[in-house]
């Protein structure tokens, strides 16, 4: 039996943030809009931790029984390392997607049935990233799924839960996190591009090749704060994104001057750091109106 430490290493905590950040931020516009519900914040974290984990472990179970874990450089595989038993690892995915589930029914019983779509559109989402006969994670359209699940869906649902209504900040707010979250699998894939060329696993690093998937890194973590510009003109204190760029510097720095292997996996944890760091002076910035 693996203990807890592996489970915890096998759940990739270093991604993390892109489950935590949506739902601040979409916290912090229905705080500003005076709507906040603690209780129903706390639902949609468990929705989106419990969806991030089961992608994970979703994600360990199919790359690890087609065998393209088994040269990764990276976070611990559970079953591409032989540490658990694939059944078991399938078994704290679908109990990890029964959680959000469950989490997600309560909250759309008391704001809107057709959240109830979503959820499902969601699960879906993250089963068959890399699972089922045509994952689409190998057809280059990984970033769009995070940028669609842990961006907009996520900010936006979670303001809409609290708020029963949407503006178009927390779809502005929702384009910029969901950016930073792409920025995390961008990185994590340009990492893999060796080994995920070797086993046919055409992500889009894989699909636009080294030079350009660095260019897209980049990319995805400087147009948040273009955004955080743009949503000035309505909460002036989202301005307050802008002092998150220091940190960005030393991430972007590593990829442009072409980091590879586990290099790369430093400049994964500072860009999860980032997404913390932006996402808690933006939440900050959109709850505090004058």
């Amino acid at each position: 039996m693996a203990d807890l430490r592996t489970w915890v290493a096998g759940a990739r905590p270093r991604t993390l943030p892109a489950a935590i950040v949506p739902v601040v931020v979409g916290s912090g516009v229905a705080f500003g809009y005076g709507k906040f519900s603690l209780w129903r914040a706390a639902l949609a974290l468990v929705v989106a931790l419990a969806l991030q984990v089961g992608v994970n472990y979703a994600n360990d179970y199919s790359d690890g029984i087609r065998g393209t874990d088994a040269e990764r450089v990276g976070p611990v595989r559970l079953v591409g390392s032989g540490l658990v038993p694939p059944r078991h690892v399938l078994a704290a995915a679908a109990g990890c997607f029964a959680v959000a589930s469950a989490a997600g029914l309560v909250l759309a019983a008391i704001s809107s049935w057709w959240l109830v779509l979503l959820g499902v559109a969601a699960v879906a989402a993250a089963w068959f990233y890399t699972g089922g006969s045509r994952p689409y994670g190998y057809r280059a359209l990984g970033e769009v799924s995070v940028f669609v699940f842990f961006g907009l869906a996520a900010v936006a649902g979670t303001a809409y839960v609290q708020m029963r209504t949407l503006t178009w900040l927390p779809w502005a707010a929702a384009a910029a996190i969901g950016l930073l979250a792409c920025a995390l699998l961008v990185i994590n894939n340009l990492r893999d591009i060796p080994t995920d060329s070797q086993t046919g696993k055409r992500t889009l690093a894989v699909v636009l090749g080294d030079r350009r998937t660095r260019t897209l890194y980049v990319g995805c973590i400087l147009v948040p704060f273009c955004v955080a510009l743009v949503l000035a003109a309505a909460r002036p204190l989202s301005l307050l994104a802008l002092a998150a760029l220091p940190l960005a510097l030393a991430p972007v720095r590593e990829v442009r001057d072409g980091a590879t292997g586990r290099s790369l996996i430093h400049a994964l944890g500072q860009t999860g750091k980032l997404e913390l760091a932006y996402g808690a002076l933006l939440t900050l910035g959109l709850a505090i109106r004058f």
